[in-house]
């Protein structure tokens, strides 16, 4: 896992918690990397979950919530990082499909080594996207979080719908549509 997504894990725990909170978080957990991360490392999985678990202990704050919310302040670095991917793009409708045949494209050229999540889009119901989410990382409550926050970005008016895990690859599926 790319440690960019480490290095904000921590910098939104310090931000919203305490850098208190993250020295205990980091006491408790043991890390193959001593918990040393830099934004263009590479990290074994295990480690963010180890630590989104402790947090989450030592916050109180149930792991798929911890986990959106994270998603949201990925976002936030994302369009503030990358305001590439985000110039002339104007809804999450016309944003989101770019993920994977634009965003995480470039993110390999960066990052060869990245292993990404996919989404595939599908509009074939008129006013909704169908997105359907897949990962060896298993991590579809930051999806979903990254999601929220772009519908928010783009002030869409949209709500995400959540459907469970289907078949064996454990694909998720969001359909975001207008508000009622």
């Amino acid at each position: 896992m790319k440690g960019i997504v480490f290095t904000e894990f921590m910098d939104m725990l310090d931000a919203q918690h305490s850098p208190r909170l993250v020295e205990e978080i980091l006491d408790h957990v043991e890390l193959a990397s001593g918990g040393a991360y830099t934004s263009v490392g590479t990290y074994d999985p295990s480690e963010m979950i180890a630590l989104v678990g402790e947090a989450s202990a030592q916050t109180g704050i149930p792991v798929p919530d911890l986990l959106r919310t994270f998603g949201h302040h990925l976002f936030g670095r994302f369009v503030t990082l990358f305001p590439v991917f985000f110039e002339g793009v104007t809804s999450s409708f016309d944003f989101l499909p770019t993920v994977d045949s634009f965003v995480h494209l470039e993110v390999l050229k960066l990052y060869p080594d990245a292993e990404l999540p996919t989404f595939g889009t599908d509009f074939s119901t008129p006013g909704s996207l169908r997105m359907t989410y897949r990962s060896s990382r298993n991590l579809p409550d930051l999806a979903h979080g990254l999601l929220e926050a772009a519908v928010k970005h783009f002030d869409d008016g949209l709500v995400i719908h959540r459907q469970p895990p289907a078949g064996e690859d454990g694909a998720v599926v969001f359909i975001l549509s207008p508000a009622s």
